[in-house]
């Protein structure tokens, strides 16, 4: 409602008869008129009278001359009724002068000018719309509330308003009325926040994880369901799924969590609970940390990166520097650090793989940058298709993206590929050729499980390819390492790295810059990469059970992993490629056309269909493949192979049969 009457012949003028109509209609608290005295004629438009009154404009913002450290903020719009989205607080076309004050500041101001005919109206708890009645008289300004929703006033507002009000005369001349809906600030809601964070979107934490959890629950308070636990297939969790924490990792970090432990009168308690190397290696730490609960420097403990880059250079047999690591509460928190400086505007893009780990989607969606795709080859593995590559390039760079990076997820997620040599080299050439940054994603490096697919490092093969042709000098690239995955699984920990090639000094120094404003990665986290990249070795006191333990996780995640392929492969209708490292599988679904009918019906799509079927009957929770994208036509799932024993792959087949029963055209 939006309505205006003026009439500046009268002597009075009486409320609208529409506003009237309203107020014997509704469920009213009535707003107390306000009435205070001025003592210059009125004007005929609102900046005039507001001169009038002693005040002074300057871009919308208006000074009081005798309080100048009170401003206020004028809402006057005069030429046309506020849209849907300009809910301010504003009364057409009359000033309108609102700031959350304090009583005493607002005392202040009317103390100094007891002459004003303004009211200073607070709205802040006022949720819903008023429609007010506003006539302004020489001597007096009124303020008439029609009518009102059940939300009550602001009692500041009241109590501020009847103050007002009792030193007001009342007098009868020339008016003019207006009225108008006027709509309210209201509390937070999720309109408001950022779009793009809104727009963010992380699958593997979305509905169906949301319903396990429910599932569980209803199992703890005794309700009897078609299974007897739930099984979080759905996350690269290792420890959640029962993977047991490394004995020597948990030592050196319990000493270094309680230092008294290796003081000199419990020492000799002490020696005899852990092994030798635990206690040398938790001093060593302690002595280059000084205390974990203290801030380190920002790119981390430098003893802990001179071991990371000790790591790498027996990993890859080319040098590494200290000063090129940069330690990162898990690998998740790198991407985001060199994501936040590769987008530099919305029209700022990034290739990456699909099937995609929906970080990176989640990650430029929040930037408010562009994920531009090329689709992996799932025909040949999962590998990587140079062609489909370069057109997404080009197509992105036709509709004005400018794209900056590319990012390789190597072993892949969610598609369990380890890429070939060949194919590597492939994708570094056409990096250095079209100006991108490399992002290698190699979280999963240990997780490999075929011989001839061995976990190769891009920085390996680009050292390679310099060493047989220089040209190839120059390219940018970020390589990442977390210990939540292997045969460590300490996700909560928060551990992980990112290692700079090449980059401009300025660049480096922007980098650091942005690292330091989050202070320190977590300094537990920073002591397990320690851990990984220096575990014990042969000869150590420690080194038997590590190796035990290590060798125990590796081969029960291979032996699970084929239990978990077999069981696909023997289901109507499934493709599935074979585990080549990582901790997933991405199977292919074709399904009959009455399922696709009933997902349609029930408003979702055909994988998140299956998928919540299949958590209904086994317990068992996967992620829809359209999550992590996947081509136009296809249907797919994502599954980790962590959870113990191969039982519940014998689950999966009988729900399928029923399944392909039920829905058989």
């Amino acid at each position: 409602m939006y309505n205006q009457r003026v009439n500046e012949d009268n002597d009075s003028q009486e409320i609208p008869d529409q506003i009237q109509h309203q107020a014997k209609n509704r469920k009213e608290e009535t707003i107390p008129t306000v009435l205070a005295p001025a003592q210059a004629p009125i004007a005929t438009r609102p900046r005039r009278r507001l001169q009038q009154l002693g005040f002074s404009s300057a871009d919308n913002r208006l000074l009081c001359p005798e309080t100048r450290d009170l401003r206020w903020r004028l809402h006057v719009d005069i030429s046309a009724p506020p849209s849907l989205g300009q809910r301010r607080r504003q009364i057409y076309p009359l000033l309108y002068i609102s700031q959350a004050i304090s009583n005493r500041r607002r005392q202040r101001f009317l103390s100094h000018h007891p002459g004003v005919d303004l009211y200073i109206f607070q709205t802040a708890l006022i949720t819903q719309s008023i429609t007010m009645s506003c006539t302004c008289t020489r001597g007096r300004l009124l303020f008439h509330a029609a009518s009102r929703t059940a939300s009550a006033a602001s009692s500041r507002a009241s109590s501020c308003a009847s103050s007002v009000a009792s030193n007001a005369p009342r007098s009868s001349t020339t008016s003019r009325t207006f009225t108008t809906t006027m709509h309210n600030k209201s509390r937070l809601n999720a309109d408001m926040v950022n779009p793009h964070v809104r727009a963010a979107e992380y699958a593997v934490r979305g509905e169906l994880a949301i319903k396990a959890e429910d599932l569980r629950d209803r199992l703890e308070a005794g309700e009897k369901l078609p299974f007897d636990h739930v099984i979080n297939a759905n996350i690269g969790n290792p420890q959640q799924l029962d993977q047991k924490p490394l004995t020597f990792f948990r030592q050196v970090i319990a000493l270094t969590e309680c230092p008294d432990l290796l003081s000199e009168e419990n020492l000799p308690v002490t020696k005899k609970l852990f092994p030798s190397d635990a206690i040398e290696r938790a001093q060593v730490l302690l002595k280059e940390i000084g205390s974990v609960g203290a801030y380190s420097a920002s790119q981390g403990v430098m003893g802990i990166r001179k071991n990371v880059a000790k790591f790498l250079e027996e990993r890859d047999g080319h040098p590494a520097d200290p000063a090129d690591i940069y330690l990162t509460a898990g690998a998740s928190q790198g991407v985001h650090t060199i994501l936040h400086i590769l987008i530099a505007n919305p029209s700022t893009g990034c290739l990456i793989p699909i099937p995609q780990y929906p970080l990176y989607t989640a990650t430029l969606a929040m930037l408010n940058g562009r994920a531009v795709p090329y689709y992996l080859d799932e025909e040949k593995a999962w590998s990587v298709s140079m062609n489909d590559m370069r057109d997404g390039l080009e197509k992105a760079e036709a509709q004005g993206t400018d794209v900056r990076s590319l990012v390789v997820i190597n072993p892949g997620n969610p598609t369990g590929n380890c890429l070939a040599v060949e194919d590597m080299r492939d994708v570094l050439r056409f990096c250095k050729e079209e100006g991108l940054v490399l992002l290698a994603d190699e979280v999963y490096q240990t997780n490999t499980f075929v011989s001839d697919r061995p976990f190769v490092s891009f920085k390996k093969v680009y050292r390679d390819m310099c060493a047989e042709d220089p040209s190839m000098e120059g390219l940018d690239m970020v390589s990442f390492h977390s210990t939540s995955k292997g045969m460590i699984g300490e996700c909560g920990r928060r551990g992980g790295y990112f290692e700079l090639t090449g980059f401009d000094k300025d660049v480096r120094d922007i980098i650091y810059k942005s690292v330091s404003i989050t202070l320190c990665p977590p300094v537990s986290g920073q002591i397990l990469v320690d851990l990984m990249v220096n575990p014990p070795k042969q000869g150590d006191e420690s080194y038997p059970l590590y190796n035990k333990e290590y060798s125990h996780i590796y081969n029960s995640l291979k032996e699970r992993s084929q239990a978990l392929l077999s069981a696909f492969k023997r289901m109507e209708g499934v493709d599935c490629q074979d585990a080549q490292g990582a901790m997933y599988l991405f199977p292919r679904l074709t399904l009959p056309q009455k399922a696709l009918d009933a997902a349609a019906e029930a408003g979702k799509t055909p994988d998140a269909f299956y998928c919540l079927q299949l958590l209904d009957a086994t317990g068992v929770c996967m992620v829809p493949g359209s999550g992590f994208g996947q081509k136009e036509g296809t249907i797919h799932l994502r599954t980790t192979f962590l959870a113990p024993g191969t039982e519940y792959a014998e689950r999966i087949v009988k729900f399928h049969e029923d399944f392909m029963r039920k829905y058989k055209d």
